[in-house]
């Protein structure tokens, strides 16, 4: 499934249309829920039919396209089953709650988007303009984008969902097409493992580091000066919207700041690699740190780990059976590795650990008890081997230090 963004252009009038539009998908959607709070048992079928229902006796609901309103009762049956499998699976909703209570459905007032499926809308067969023919009065509105992307290539039988979101800079329509993305990956040969941190954003293995850029650190002082005025506004004011709307931007720039940086820092390693190897971090869990929460949402970890490499991850068991190259990440579990380590156990390292640091360990442990067994029983002086044994026992600099304690004596 693809996603097509394109930002929209129209007049007021077609906007506060949009914004009536979305508050019936608000009304909608809290109403099935209310039924289903009222109800013993309701299915997803019980809550579409529900919706002829309302449009029946709501006036202003009859406006909305018949299929938006049934999107907006699956809105409702998702998050009733969503508490169904949230207790099933014992899962807690509230962070500081002392018992394990699954967060119950709630009310929805913030409400920032309408989505269509198969009809209520009329795409331009040059693709710059889109037409919504239910009775919100809508209408047509121009599609601003990307011009690598053209939506006009897809058949519209493969355009599954309409959506219109609103966002702080303001009305965006997604298309989401019914199809897979498709990139051919050119061999390298080169296998890297990586790091992520709050110090520097990743160190791969070869020692390179990429510098934590820090976007929200930066913008902090002028979200702060922002939140300041608009706590000075009064509530319910034309200013105090205004003041809202300027934050909202603050917030929304910094958040497109990350996800571009860690979405091109995670493409260019993946067309470069052949094998990633990375560490399968709990950031929910770490993120419970009061300290260091702040740093770690604003490292992105999560969007630079998850959706950029998840279209090419492996589970962590399978690193240890696979012995060619993969494509094109790996997830090392936590336990595997320390915070120094780079989750890529390799051959070599294994080798170089076991040659290195055991063999000298264990000679080193093994050899006193070597030598105590060849000594002759029975012998009264022993101080004749016993420095020898010592000489053979200590390092270089514990001899040097006995040599020159026997000078000086």
């Amino acid at each position: 499934m693809l996603v097509y963004e394109y930002k929209l252009d129209g007049n007021k009038k077609q906007f506060a249309a949009i914004e009536e539009a979305i508050r019936v998908v608000q009304f909608i959607r809290n109403k099935c829920l209310r039924l289903w709070m009222d109800g013993t048992n309701v299915s997803k079928n019980d809550l579409q039919t529900y919706c002829a229902v309302l449009a029946k006796d709501y006036p202003f609901a009859s406006r909305l396209n018949s299929q938006a309103r049934q999107a907006s009762a699956d809105r409702a049956y998702f998050a009733i089953s969503r508490f169904y499998e949230n207790c099933k699976n014992k899962k807690p909703g509230k962070k500081n709650q002392p018992t394990i209570v699954p967060a119950y459905p709630q009310f929805q007032h913030t409400n920032r988007s309408v989505e269509y499926k198969k009809t209520g809308w009329k795409l331009d067969p040059a693709g710059r303009h889109i037409t919504f023919t239910d009775l919100c009065g809508i209408g047509r509105l121009r599609l601003i984008g990307n011009k690598k992307q053209h939506i006009e290539t897809f058949p519209i039988k493969d355009i599954k969902r309409v959506r219109i979101v609103r966002r702080a800079d303001g009305y965006y329509c997604q298309f989401c097409v019914a199809t897979s993305r498709k990139v051919e990956h050119v061999e390298t040969g080169y296998q890297i493992g990586i790091d992520v941190g709050l110090k520097s954003f990743l160190t791969d293995s070869e020692g390179n580091t990429v510098s934590n850029p820090r976007h929200y650190r930066k913008a902090e002082k002028k979200l702060g000066r922002l939140q300041r005025r608009l706590s000075r506004k009064q509530k319910k004011s034309a200013n105090r919207k205004k003041a809202r709307k300027a934050l909202a931007k603050q917030h929304l720039k910094v958040q497109r700041q990350r996800e571009d940086f860690a979405r091109k820092q995670a493409n260019a390693l993946v067309s470069s690699h052949d094998l990633i190897a990375y560490e399968n971090l709990q950031i929910r869990n770490m993120v419970r740190n009061r300290k260091l929460a702040k740093s770690i949402h604003d490292a992105g970890w999560r969007i630079f780990l998850h959706p950029a490499m998840g279209s090419c991850m492996i589970s962590p068991s399978s690193l240890c059976r696979r012995t060619t190259p993969v494509r094109n990440a790996a997830s090392v579990a936590p336990s595997c590795t320390n915070r120094s380590a780079f989750g890529h156990i390799s051959v070599m390292a294994v080798a170089w650990f076991w040659i290195a640091i055991i063999m000298p360990l264990s000679t080193f442990c093994i050899k006193p008890f070597l030598l105590i067994k060849t000594v002759p029983r029975g012998t009264r002086e022993p101080t004749s081997w016993s420095r020898k044994t010592l000489l053979d026992m200590r390092p270089s600099t514990a001899v040097s230090a006995m040599d020159s304690g026997k000078a000086h004596g």
